[in-house]
């Protein structure tokens, strides 16, 4: 990597890509139950899916680094376990096992065959394996085609053979599948088209003529070579097979599906065919042909039957009839092929059928859907069509075939899992007034699209909330034994008397259970076995099993300030500063220690850690003072409340609490004192448990208020609340067990407490000025919270209100109806049984017509109604391209609304009849708009800007200024300055940053006295362009449709030129370079982040952060780079990085350094995401990088999580 970039820059991924493009079903853990693994761009995600719940939570998710292309599992006979394969861009075979004990996953083979990249020759593209684990194809686009024997060896472990050729040059492959053979010789079906004779003939009849064959390789296991054993003509249009139960299950051989058809197929059979149903309807189109783009087949105990989805979204459930012998017995011999409308669902890319009843759609676009299995469609009425109609030729005419979709009646739907692909556009901004801002974005596509609102934070289950009768000041839970599974009463501390409720059925007040109610409580405690501790500030009260009472008084003239107990030692803190220390002696009373120990200071606060198990008491008490200083003192019988260690704070300590939590440098649990200060600043810091050393200290800011610490436990896990402006809390992250502190997404609390009942056994009980709310939090596994708003059309672009908290959004679908149309042909047309019926096009898509756009535009409130205020739909087949606000100076600086559309606009090749930008007015506030007039064009507007208060149009490869007439706008300048399309706009000043859809970006000047648009600098390299922004007045950072981030800086010379008073003649007779601007940008930074960037923007993520760049990619990742401040932080992670290269090398064979330098060399860029692969590494490995990078491995792991912390989630 070129070092000498003056610029670097740290890539990391906020929220992976969401999309799914393989998912596969299996025992990967071992167990009976199944899993789901998902592959989503580079990441192998496992799921485990609850039949209890219904719910599906996130095991385990690793980003292998490179392009997961297609997944298989496979079970070697007589095992229990399923293993993946992976094929992917490395030019290797990857076989990989989930290990659930270390809940990782492991690479067992790796084997290279080819180039790395996406080759038409190289396998990878295609994969199938022998539905009894013992062999597995992989192939290529064309050509080449190996088969890999799995075996075990003696010790029991998986082996994998040197790959066998079955190549056939210029072939081209459009589906694999294995076939169910038994235990015959394994056998691969193979979709293929031969273009040998397209090749040679000229005049293009041959292409016309061109056959797609079925055809079968068999791999003999006995001779260890694969031949090419049976071939049969298709029809033409085939393009999925799926394979038929064999052996003793059904009667083996493929389902082909193609065009309007499906097709039983074996080499020993005859052909049986049914057409695909059609959508009745008067808005439907009766010639209108469907294809099946997903299916899967599902065996049960002596049947089977497949779901294959058409590109509506309806399922149809096919089913085989085989001819019985005399005994009733199915002879293997099929009989006819039969089809049945059985649901809709949303478009999948894979459909997966569990044993437990559920199914899996894992969308194309939009949510992933979870279903439960209602029953199995064979007792409803709906049509059932057989082979016997159909002829099996696929030349022959038939009568197509037709059905009425309705409501789901066969599953139901039990989860809807967050999935923001497609994301088109996205806005970072702080409407809420909250400390952070908030993420706005556009996402999914047609009826299923959304505006979403993401904020950081943990999602919260409000249980109870319920007014008391005056403001608490603390609250606390206890049980009456130790034993006690849950807790038995709620203690409520007031000014002037605590309150007693018990948990039973309900909550409710007692008075008998020895707790002194005429002062308030500083703590309460279960003591030993059975007893109770109260301490108020006159005294500490011991409350026996018996219901005696021991009463330790206070010395005269003073009180207790601070008080901290555990289940054997209770500390507390006098108004003179001394601190009193108790013990539990054997006997169960409790005996005070001989000396107090006098503070310099004030005491604040006193924290004990649990008694370890196995020990008698907790090693070390922690004492804050108003000095700004914590001391930790011994507890040891030798040397008792001798200082240890002490810290120095910046502000007065508010709270403390020593705990035990699981880490990653260690790997078990590590002992920690978290602080809280008066200033709202958080910290954590290590305690040693042998010398009471403090060490590596990491600090976070909370919020204005003085921050409160209380221990509560979440998922079975020692966690801490920390309560400021905001609730927050701190746990250690389920899968890389690094510690992470996120706010709740819940009412600021001002006190917290665990709280466990038979209703609720892990929750929390906190006080909200005078109510109290019991609740718990269920999912740590993400921490970015999702809030939409649902839309008509797939949303294109979207625009802020320059004051309120409204949003404009411009959508359009194409080859859709639009309302009106729609509502014609259901006026024209006398409707016949049932075919007037309008369904929810959210469930069922909106009708599809050749030619038609359905366009619209939308006012949205995410804050406040977090609904659509106003819809303004276009009529005359216009499609909106693009939108923004504009302020008109010669209206006195008024904002419109401007919107580009294009009429009849045809996508490829590129054509429209007309361009128009239409003007609104924003009334109330923005909540309406009043259409003022339109202006035609030649071109549809690509990209609209305020500029100078005037409007910038790119129209074309034009870029044109235009200001606002009475009855149209006025065109005041214009200039060529891209070869193609300008896709979007970025200025400041009088610069102007144009892009141009295939030949990167472009920088211009408006010179005003001349009214000359002159372009000045532009790019070496032609990118293709989807998003930008300006950095800075002389850099601009974009993405471009191959996945590509870059940052380019215009030339300092060149900027200062441009900008030079006068007409700008200068710049006009400068001598051109190549045909193209006088200067050239250069390249600052570079990376491929494996998604396409469809937004990007400089903004802060949290509260106090520096300015990062903020980038959305269109599968639903979102993610930051973050600019080095130093060179040492830059050199320090580009060692880390290279080590870990080396050391973590990714999981699917791609060498790292290439994949991310997958289209031009990576430069000015460190992976964020390799970095933080760090605590994941075994302590071995790491204690070996630390040694290289002469650093403590929790020095490289605070560098790591403070780089993400700072500014980011």
């Amino acid at each position: 990597m070129a070092t000498t970039s003056s610029m670097f820059m740290y890539s990391l991924t906020i929220q992976p890509p969401t999309s799914v493009t393989q998912a596969i079903l299996g025992q990967f853990a071992g167990t009976k139950e199944q899993q789901i693994v998902t592959a989503s761009g580079s990441r192998l995600t496992i799921h485990r899916p609850d039949p209890t719940q219904g719910k599906i939570t996130t095991i385990f998710s690793q980003d292998v680094f490179g392009i997961i292309r297609t997944l298989a599992a496979f079970r070697l006979a007589g095992s229990n376990k399923d293993y993946i394969i992976i094929g992917s861009d490395s030019g290797r075979i990857t076989i990989v096992e989930y290990v659930p004990s270390q809940n990782r996953f492991n690479r067992l083979h790796l084997e290279t065959f080819g180039k790395s990249g996406i080759r038409r020759v190289i396998p990878g593209q295609y994969l199938a394996v022998d539905p009894k684990g013992r062999a597995c194809l992989i192939a290529s686009a064309e050509k080449n085609k190996l088969v890999y024997v799995l075996n075990r060896n003696a010790q029991a472990e998986l082996t994998i053979s040197s790959p066998l050729e079955a190549h056939k040059p210029q072939t081209l492959v459009f589906a694999l599948v294995g076939l169910d053979v038994g235990y015959e010789n394994p056998v691969f079906a193979v979709l293929e088209v031969d273009y040998t004779e397209c090749d040679q003939d000229p005049t293009g009849e041959a292409f016309q003529e061109v056959e797609k064959s079925l055809v079968y390789y068999e791999l003999d296991l006995g001779l260890n070579h694969v031949v090419r054993k049976w071939s049969d003509p298709v029809d033409r249009s085939a393009s999925m097979l799926l394979q038929v139960p064999g052996g003793q299950d059904g009667p083996s051989g493929v389902l082909v599906c193609g065009l309007d058809n499906i097709t039983y197929r074996h080499s020993n059979q005859d052909a049986f065919r049914v057409a695909i149903p059609r959508r009745r309807g008067v808005t439907e189109n009766p010639e209108r042909k469907r294809c099946i783009t997903a299916g899967v087949m599902h065996k049960m105990r002596g049947a089977f039957f497949f779901l294959l989805q058409s590109e509506d979204g309806d399922l149809f459930k096919v089913t085989i009839d085989m001819i019985e012998d005399d005994n009733g017995q199915p002879t293997g011999e099929v009989k006819k092929l039969k089809i049945k409308y059985f649901d809709t669902v949303p478009i999948a890319s894979n459909l997966c059928i569990l044993k437990s009843g559920f199914l899996f759609v894992a969308s194309e676009t939009g949510n992933h859907h979870f279903y439960q299995f209602e029953k199995l469609g064979d007792d409803d009425n709906e049509t059932e069509f057989d082979s016997g109609s159909f002829p099996a030729d696929p030349s022959e005419p038939y009568t197509p075939v037709y059905f009425h979709p309705r409501a789901s009646e066969n599953v139901n739907l039990v989860e809807s899992i967050d999935s923001m692909n497609p994301l088109l556009d996205c806005k970072v901004a702080n409407l809420t007034d909250d400390d952070a801002p908030q993420i706005y974005s556009i996402c999914g596509s047609g009826a299923r699209s959304s505006f979403r609102m993401l904020r950081h934070g943990l999602e919260v289950n409000d249980i109870v909330d319920s007014e008391l009768p005056s403001v608490p000041a603390a609250v606390w839970t206890t049980k009456i034994t130790r034993n006690d599974e849950y807790d038995a009463y709620i203690v409520l501390s007031f000014d002037n008397g605590t309150l007693v409720l018990s948990i039973g059925e309900t909550v409710e007040e007692v008075t008998d259970t020895g707790f002194l109610s005429s002062a308030s409580t500083l703590a309460v405690q279960q003591l030993g076995e059975d007893a109770l501790i109260q301490v108020h500030p006159r005294g500490i009260r011991h409350i026996r099993a018996d219901r005696r009472v021991n009463e330790w008084p206070v010395p005269q003239h003073r009180s207790i300030v601070a008080a901290t107990t555990n289940e054997r030692q209770v500390a507390v803190a006098l108004s003179s500063g001394e601190i009193v220390y108790f013990e539990m002696d054997s006997d169960g009373s409790l005996a005070e220690y001989d000396e107090k120990r006098e503070m310099s200071g004030t005491v604040t606060c006193l924290s004990l850690g649990e008694v370890p198990e196995g020990r008698v008491r907790s090693q070390f008490l922690a004492v804050g003072c108003d000095d700004s200083t914590v001391r930790i003192l011994s507890l040891d019988p030798e040397s008792t409340l001798e200082n240890k260690s002490v810290q120095a704070l910046t502000s007065a300590p508010s709270a403390l609490s020593i705990m035990a939590m699981p880490d990653s440098t260690s790997g078990g649990p590590t002992l920690y004192l978290h602080i809280g200060l008066y200033s709202g600043v958080y910290l954590r810091t290590v305690l040693d448990e042998v010398t009471g050393e403090l060490s590596d200290t990491r600090t976070r800011f909370l919020g204005p208020k003085p921050a409160k610490l209380f221990k509560v436990s979440v998922k079975g896990e020692p966690a801490v609340l920390a309560l400021s402006s905001r609730s927050w809390l701190g746990y250690s992250d389920p899968q890389t067990r690094n510690f992470m502190l996120t706010p709740l997404s819940y009412v600021p609390i001002e006190w917290g407490s665990n709280f466990s009942s038979e209703q609720c056994t892990e929750g929390m009980v906190g006080i909200q000025g005078q109510n109290l709310r019991i609740f718990s939090i269920e999912k740590l596994g993400s921490n970015l919270l999702q809030q939409s708003v649902a839309l008509t059309y797939t949303p294109r672009k979207f625009v802020r209100h320059p004051e309120h908290p409204l949003f404009y959004t411009i959508e359009s679908d194409n080859n859709t109806l639009s309302t009106t149309t729609k509502q014609q042909l259901l006026n024209s047309q006398p409707i016949v049984n049932g075919d007037g019926v309008q369904l929810p096009p959210e469930d069922f898509g909106y009708p599809r017509a050749q030619g038609h756009w359905a366009s619209c535009i939308h006012v949205v409130d995410p804050i406040s109604a977090k609904a659509i205020l106003q819809q303004i739909d276009l009529s005359d087949n216009e499609a909106a391209t693009t939108i923004a606000a504009v302020s008109f100076s010669s209206q006195g600086d008024e904002t419109f609304l401007v919107v580009g559309t294009g009429k009849d606009v045809i996508v490829s090749p590129r054509s429209s009849s007309a361009g128009f930008i239409y003007i609104y007015r924003f009334l109330e506030d923005g909540k309406e708009l009043e259409f003022i007039h339109k202006t035609k064009t030649e071109h549809p507007p690509s990209a609209l800007l305020g500029f100078q208060g005037r409007l910038l149009a790119g129209i074309g490869n034009e870029l044109r200024i235009y200001d606002l007439g009475l009855k149209q706008l006025l065109r005041k300048c214009q200039a060529q300055v891209v070869p193609n399309v300008i896709t979007s706009l970025q200025t400041q000043g009088s610069r102007i940053i144009v892009s141009d859809v295939q030949e990167s970006v472009v920088f211009v000047v408006y010179k005003y006295q001349e009214n000359r648009l002159i372009p000045f600098v532009d790019d070496v390299v032609a990118r293709w362009t989807t998003c930008t922004t300006m950095v800075d007045y002389e850099t601009v950072a974009g993405g471009d449709k191959f996945g590509n981030l870059w940052l380019l800086r215009c030339p300092p010379k060149a900027s200062e030129e441009a900008d030079e008073d006068g007409s700008g003649a200068h710049l006009v007779h400068e001598r051109q370079y190549l045909q193209g601007a006088p200067n050239r940008l250069a390249l600052m930074c570079h990376f491929y982040p494996q998604d396409i960037p469809t937004s990007i923007q400089k903004t802060q993520l949290v509260a106090g952060g520096r300015d990062v760049l903020v980038w959305t990619g269109l599968q639903g990742t979102l993610g930051v780079l973050v600019p080095f401040v130093s060179r040492e932080d830059v050199d320090f992670f580009q060692t880390l990085e290279q080590h870990l290269r080396g050391e973590e090398a990714p999981l699917a064979g791609r060498d790292h350094l290439i994949y991310r330098s997958y289209y031009v060399p990576v430069k000015g860029m460190i992976d964020g995401d390799l970095c933080e692969r760090y605590s994941l590494l075994a302590n071995e490995k790491k204690q070996v990088i630390a040694g290289e990078l002469d650093r403590s491995v929790r020095e490289i792991e605070r560098k790591i999580s403070d780089m993400r912390t700072r500014v980011a989630y």
